[in-house]
């Protein structure tokens, strides 16, 4: 468009308001002066009329001259027929008009008032408005004769002013006529038209202020129409005047924003103006009625700039209020369900974000940056999960990015499920369209192996399959569950089968229609573990009840197969096969037989009692196919026991239940007469006694062990199921009872009927057969395991006080309760001992079939039936037997015995191998005559030898821990507790192992090799911690006590374990004792242990109670003040913070009492304050921060007392490093203390102020100067007192560890360095040098060590972390020859320095080669390899850089560790000539040496 500017008159700028541009009327003069008044009024109305006939005469010649005018120039304006006719000439139409006015200026005046006065009929108006014909064009319409006039620049502006003010004229035309009426009937719609695309403005501002001026009166529907034509109207000028205006007419009236936003759109707007219409359009967000808000977001979307984009995303975040406005609104949906219908402005919202997300694919991006940003749970939105959704389902590219990001938040708590309930529930005709990518999500969460992930995509599984009822979605949502169920990943599977459960139990009539669909998973039986199991059961189980109730008779298909396959399994000889069909009858039997269930109406009483009989059919076909297998039916009454623990049975399967377990006193129990045996038989040629009579000479059974056992050679064993069978029989009881076992409390006391006593002098085993004994250790064995139920049941009893049970009643169970413990302890005791001698596969009594498998059991059998030889003829017959059977052992099946003598809970030596022969009976009794004496067995040692068949034994159930608070015996001989902390100790060691089942300490042994006992199988570690967190105050009281014990040191009571083990109805056996410091020392380091494992399990993190419980239960009397010397504020006591410091401060007193008796004990509470320290840093980087001051003070406490408690830490370490040992007190020396003293030491490294300055220190200095051999002067090296030959691989190996580490820290400093938006700054990068040269200096010092020190561990070490080094060292190659310029002479300094270690590691492999060293030999390749590539990078790195250095390379002479050229390979003089590459590379293949690169400096 074009702007002409004129001068003359006619350029006047006109006043605000519109004044005629045609003269005034000329009014005649009256013929006298001295006309009276009256007279003067009386001609009054002559004049006026005289007056008006004058001006309408003026008017009608100035018309007349306007049309002679326009005729002159070819323009026809009289035109009965329709609108004027124009010249076909339309250009010199309007030249012609332009000269004929800018010449004459009372002619351009004379024309605009006759046009004025022309256009004052609503007729003619029409007419000058409509499009015309042009002459010479037949009947061709062009433009308007007013469009035609409005490109004369002499007459623009006032023709503009004169239609505008024609414009309010028809305001009052009705919108909805304007609309249903075409443009040219429309008056005011045609003048807005004739403004639009005009070539030029005369005068665009003066123009732009009137048009803004009758735009502010305009109607709604016209302001709309000039609005969205402002662009069109005014052009590129007057922006500024435009975008005010809008502004103020939006904030008058939101309903323009459509028009508005057009507007803002077309108009070619500077910066700053810019950024005004976003500021503008971001302020109406929340002001404007929903309808709107697409057109909105659309423009703010599209106008988003680099520099605006962070804004406009934020400012839709935190204004836009989108889905799920209020809970109000789904439960209306759902009370109106079928005829309310979804907002349609969402819908069309999510259509503006989806289709600006797709033009403009850097908004992706950077909403992905803003969520990333937030870290407050209260920042996310819903309308985030939208984003997040729609950027999810429009870019593939984004859609990994996505995944990680609501995984990430979704982990960590920031995202809640509450968000995407209000996306979901309410609202199914919107989600529709986006159906396919919330699945598509929930099948990743659903992957992901994080559980809060997990439980998150069953969340959404479940809300689509409750919110969409067609048959499509929910087919579509149970496909993805089967197709995760098939998966094979054991986490994923677990919990698509419990969103599967979950579905079946409350929709079970609604899934019986896709059984089809998911019958498929019945094919992966065969895969799945017991858990899993037992929801595939318990989902099929579910449908075919409802299948059986409903009243559609196809659908009973599904419980006939379901039937008939638990019965095919069942019976099947399989093990595999029938622990399957045990696990799905049990589940079958709880949901049909449930004493709950409500009966369809349309089901009849015969049905309901059909489902009992089916049942009940399944209860007895797989009690009849068990009997004659113990395993089979062990696991059959541990699944019902579950069942009964946690469902209400119909009382006809109660009572069946009764009868079959009635049958226990027959089976097991004998009678007794005055409580003695009524007379005295032989088993198997051994005699039997009765042993732990608790109720003297009153009892009238006895447990029938002995014969029981000594029977179990002709037939399958009943001794076999009897704890699980007394299990269930006391389980019956207590339900029948309201809970109380009075009816078989006699069961408590009750003697055992086990082999005398007599046979358990080593003299008398010694003549024993090997079946008798076996039978004495399978009857100890079974006696031990009905203890442990005897545990399990009666603590019940007494744990948490129970109403059903009086306080008469309850000291004597507890009494009674000690002397069993008691008991336990002295069987295990005494079967490990023997054990030892005799070596016995003992029979499982519970079933673990994820890891043991038949044929495994038949190889452990013949294995643990060979008997041991000794150390030293297993070590001459060593290498003999490896050539013999080589090739079969490495292809041998690891079994459980070797997994956990890997894992060190079993020596080689305690589990013989089965290739082992068999000692001779005249070998082991002359073995045993050579010392007749018993041996002392020490009975809180750990019982090595029934460890590593640990799995075999009933467990110990939560409820058996309560006597840990149980009070010490008042009938003891003195005070002294030394007797009690063997009971407490076992029970510890107990819990010990239940905590490793949650968080196994090898990888070794997985969830599959140590799976939790029934007992704790379906108990998460959230329900453990909160069932034993009332003991962490009880074992804070027994920790005390053993702490006193050691610190005092007293002399032990040599009577009190014997009289307290004769109270227990122990019978003597010589030679068992209780030592008093093992004891105290062995309770407190499992205890520490225990305290260690708790801390580091991160669900405790996840619920603080009980966090601050454990932390509460031990604290000092007194917290030591340093602790808080750089806390500004210190919390107050109780608050978890506190907690932290007080138990810290309490185990730092545990350790001055500790460092000074035991190593082991030391170094396990230094591991134990290292938990501590980490669970601070867990606790401050996932608890959620609240909204009060209390919160923020205590983290901020924790981050000033943190380095604290790490420096505190570092120097408990150097104490026990440096502390004098006594080599007297410490077992076996230093053997075996190995990890202890490398952990100790990582410790010290770690949480020392300068780990770098400390590795330079101990590698350079110290460690040097250990002496080579373990002498008896070896006393260790003056400070460091635990640095000694024994000891000196642990340190050369963890020194070289810590320098890979730090190393390792640099190169990824030097990377974000690198990535950072300043870069690397001068002064940083001198120091990463010095650094990196720290780290040279220790490696090249712990490689020359291997001069000194010859031992092949040692160059095995060095070959292997010397070329992991120069791997390392690789990387910052780039950093270096980027800085070469600057630090030339310090890198080549570096280089040469670390070329002394690379020559002594050359010499080490050539050496190692030559002497077949495989141990050296196999870490070579990979070591040359990374040798060979620092030689030709630091060849590039000279070449490529000016400095000022030669460089060349040639073959390696053959030298030895010390220097001394080997003379039967020395290479002459010549062969080094440094251009002769060739030899370099023959000497690398046929030396096995490397090449060797010399840097100098040119003089």
């Amino acid at each position: 468009m074009v702007l002409l500017h004129q001068k003359g008159p006619s350029r006047k700028r006109p006043p605000s308001t519109f004044i005629s541009p045609f003269p005034p009327p000329k009014i005649p003069k009256p013929p006298t002066t001295t006309t009276t008044t009256t007279t003067r009024s009386t001609d009054t109305p002559t004049v006026d009329n005289s007056t008006r006939d004058s001006a309408n005469d003026d008017r009608e010649g100035y018309m007349d001259k306007m049309v002679s005018l326009l005729a002159d120039a070819e323009c026809t304006l009289i035109n009965l027929t329709g609108p004027p006719c124009l010249p076909s000439d339309l250009h010199k139409f309007r030249r012609h008009l332009q000269r004929l006015f800018s010449s004459d200026s009372t002619l351009r005046s004379h024309f605009l008032s006759g046009y004025y006065s022309y256009i004052q009929n609503p007729g003619h108006l029409h007419r000058v408005l409509i499009p015309c014909y042009q002459n010479g064009l037949g009947s061709t319409k062009r433009e308007s004769l007013t469009r035609i006039l409005l490109l004369v620049p002499s007459i623009q502006l006032e023709l503009q002013n004169m239609l505008l003010e024609k414009l309010p004229e028809y305001f009052d035309v009705d919108p909805v006529d304007c609309h249903s009426s075409s443009l040219d009937e429309d008056v005011a719609r045609l003048i807005i038209n004739h403004f639009r695309w005009l070539d030029f403005l005369v005068d665009s501002k003066v123009f732009t202020d009137k048009l803004l001026q009758v735009l502010s009166i305009c109607p709604l529907h016209l302001k709309k129409e000039i609005i969205g034509s402002l662009p069109d109207i005014i052009g590129d000028q007057n922006n500024k005047a435009v975008v005010d205006s809008l502004e103020q007419m939006l904030q008058e009236d939101s309903s323009v924003i459509v028009p508005v936003l057009d507007s803002f759109s077309n108009l070619k707007l500077d910066d700053q103006l810019q950024e005004q219409v976003i500021t503008i359009a971001l302020s109406c967000i929340r002001t404007i009625d929903s309808e709107h808000l697409p057109n909105l977001l659309r423009f703010l979307l599209l106008s988003a700039t680099p520099l605006n984009v962070r804004r406009i995303i934020y400012q839709i975040r935190t204004q836009l209020k989108f889905i799920g406005l209020s809970n109000s609104r789904a439960m209306q949906h759902k009370k109106l369900k079928g005829k309310a219908l979804v907002d349609s402005s969402e819908a069309s919202i999510l259509d503006a974000l989806k289709s600006s997300l797709r033009f403009k694919n850097t908004l992706c991006q950077e909403i992905l940056k803003e969520l990333r940003c937030l870290d407050k749970a209260w920042d996310h939105k819903v309308i985030d999960i939208w984003l997040l959704m729609l950027i999810y389902m429009s870019s593939e590219q984004l859609r990994k990015s996505v995944e990680k990001i609501l995984r990430k938040k979704i982990v960590e708590g920031l995202i809640q499920e509450g968000l995407f309930d209000q996306c979901i529930r309410g609202n199914k005709e919107l989600v529709q369209d986006y159906f396919p990518s919330f699945v598509s999500l929930s099948e990743h969460l659903l992957a992901c192996k994080e559980q809060k992930a997990r439980n998150f995509g069953m969340h959404i599984y479940t809300a689509l399959f409750e919110e969409f009822s067609d048959t499509c979605s929910r087919q579509e949502v149970l496909g993805a569950l089967v197709t995760h169920v098939g998966s094979g990943i054991s986490f994923e599977v677990n919990s698509a089968l419990e969103t599967m459960v979950f579905l079946a139990s409350k929709y079970s009539q609604e899934l019986v229609r896709f059984s089809y669909h998911i019958n498929g998973i019945l094919d992966y039986l065969e895969a799945f573990s017991n858990e899993n199991l037992h929801k595939v059961y318990e989902v099929f189980s579910h449908l075919a009840l409802s299948a059986r109730s409903g009243i559609d008779p196809c659908a009973s298909f599904i419980a006939n197969e379901l039937l008939m396959i638990v019965r095919k399994q069942v019976s099947n000889p399989d093990l595999k096969y029938k622990k399957m069909g045990l696990i799905g009858t049990l589940k079958i039997v709880s949901c049909f037989g449930s004493a709950d269930i409500t009966i369809c109406p349309s089901a009849s009483e015969v049905s309901n009692k059909s489902n009992i009989e089916e049942a009940l059919e399944l209860l007895k076909a797989s009690t009849d196919s068990c009997k004659l297998l113990p395993l089979p039916l062990i696991l059959f009454y541990d699944e019902l026991i579950t069942t009964l623990e946690n469902k209400v049975l119909h009382p006809a399967i109660m009572e069946w239940i009764g009868k079959h377990v009635g049958e226990f006193e027959s089976m097991f129990l004998a009678d007794l007469e005055g409580g003695n045996l009524p007379c005295i038989d032989s088993y198997g040629g051994l005699e039997g006694e009765l042993w732990m009579n608790l109720d003297g000479d009153i009892s009238p059974i006895c447990l029938n062990v002995l014969p029981l056992a000594s029977s179990s050679f002709q037939s399958p064993s009943s001794l076999q199921v009897l704890p699980v069978n007394f299990l269930l029989l006391s389980v019956i009881e207590r339900l029948a009872n309201q809970g109380s076992l009075g009816g078989i409390d006699a069961l408590l006391g009750c003697p055992l009927h086990l082999p005398s006593s007599k046979y358990f002098t080593e003299r008398a085993w010694q003549s024993l057969s090997g079946k008798q004994k076996k039978i004495v250790c399978l009857s100890l064995f079974y006696a031990a395991n009905w203890t442990r139920e005897l545990l399990n049941v009666f603590c019940t009893q007494v744990a948490g006080n129970p109403e059903y049970t009086s306080q008469a009643t309850r000291e004597e169970l507890i009494g009674k309760l000690s002397k069993r413990l008691r008991n336990l302890v002295f069987l295990e005791c005494l079967l490990d001992h023997f054990l030892k001698s005799y070596s016995l596969s003992l029979p499982e009594l519970q079933l673990h079939t994820e890891y043991l498998v038949h044929a495994e059991k038949k190889n452990e059998h013949k294995r643990l039936h060979a008997s041991s030889t000794s150390k030293n003829n297993k070590k001459d017959k060593k290498i003999s037997k490896d050539s013999v059977n080589g090739s079969s052992q490495k292809h041998k099946q690891p079994t459980i015995i070797d997994v956990l003598k890997k894992a060190g809970s079993v020596t080689s030596e305690e589990v013989p191998d089965k290739d082992t022969p068999k000692q001779s009976t005249s070998e082991t009794a002359e073995c045993q005559n050579s010392d007749p004496q018993p041996a002392n067995v020490d009975v809180s040692a750990v019982y090595k030898v029934l460890e590593a068949q640990r799995h075999k034994f009933r467990p110990l159930r939560i409820y058996s821990f309560s006597i840990l608070e149980f009070t010490k015996n008042q009938d003891s001989c003195c005070t002294d507790p030394s007797a009690e902390l063997p009971l407490y100790l076992y029970l510890v060691r107990d819990l010990h192992y239940k905590l490793d089942c949650f968080s196994p300490p090898n990888k070794l042994l997985s969830s599959k090799c140590l799976s939790c006992p029934p007992g704790l199988s379906k108990m998460t570690v959230y329900e453990f911690l909160r069932k034993i967190d009332s003991l962490f105050p009880v074992l804070k009281k027994h920790f005390s006590s053993a702490i006193s014990i050691i610190d005092e040191g007293t002399e032990t009571c040599e009577e009190h374990w014997k009289v307290q083990s004769d109270l227990a109805g122990n019978p003597y056996i010589p030679g068992f004792f209780v030592p008093k410091s093992s004891v105290s020392c062995s309770f407190c380091k499992e205890i520490l242990s225990c305290i260690g494992k708790m801390l580091s399990l991160p669900d405790i993190h996840m619920n603080l109670s009980v966090l601050s419980n454990l932390l509460e239960a031990f604290q000092p009397v007194k917290i030591s003040d340093s602790i808080f010397s750089n806390a500004q504020e210190i919390p107050s006591p109780g608050n978890l913070e506190y907690l932290y410091c007080g138990s810290y401060s309490f185990l730092e007193e545990v350790l001055d009492i500790a460092i000074c008796s035991s190593f082991v004990l030391a170094s396990e509470v230094l591991f134990t304050l290292e938990s501590i320290v980490n669970s601070v840093h867990k606790y401050l980087d996932t608890v959620v921060e609240g909204n009060g001051k209390n919160i923020h003070t205590g983290r901020g406490f924790v981050r000033a007392v943190l380095p604290t408690l790490r420096n505190r830490l570092g120097n408990s370490a150097l104490n026990i490093l440096r502390h004098d040992w006594d080599d007297n007190n410490l077992v076996n020396d230093w053997k075996g203390k190995g990890d202890i003293v490398q952990k100790v030491l990582r410790i010290f490294l770690e949480y020392s102020e300068s780990t770098s300055d400390l590795l330079d220190e101990l590698a350079c200095s110290i460690l040097p100067q250990v002496p080579l051999s373990n002498t008896t002067a070896d006393d260790g090296f003056r400070s460091f007192q635990t640095l000694r030959s024994a000891t000196f691989l642990v340190w050369y190996r963890v020194l070289h560890e810590e320098n890979l580490t730090i190393l390792n820290k640099l190169v990824k400093e030097i990377v974000l360095l690198e990535k950072s938006k300043e870069g690397v700054q001068p002064e940083n990068v001198k120091s990463i040098l010095i650094k990196v040269q720290q780290s040279v200096n220790v490696v090249v010092s712990l490689v020359n060590m291997c001069r000194t020190h010859d031992k092949v561990a040692v160059h095995a070490m060095t070959v292997k972390f010397g070329g992991k080094f120069v791997d390392l060292f690789l990387k910052v190659f780039d950093f270096l020859q980027t800085h070469f310029k600057m630090h030339n002479g310090l890198i080549i300094r570096l280089v040469k320095e670390l070329q002394k270690a690379t020559r002594t590691i050359q010499t080490l492999c050539s050496e190692a080669k030559g002497l077949k060293q495989t141990s050296i030999t196999s870490k070579i390749p990979a070591t040359k390899r990374s040798m060979e590539r620092f030689l030709f990078q630091v060849k590039a790195l000279l070449h490529t850089a000016s400095s000022g250095c030669t460089f060349w390379m040639g073959n390696l002479k053959h030298k030895d560790l010390m220097g001394q050229v080997v003379s039967s390979q020395a290479y002459d003089d010549d062969r080094n000539d440094p251009t002769d590459e060739h030899h370099m590379e023959a000497g690398v293949e046929n030396q096995s040496v490397a090449s060797e690169e010399e840097v100098t400096e040119k003089n």
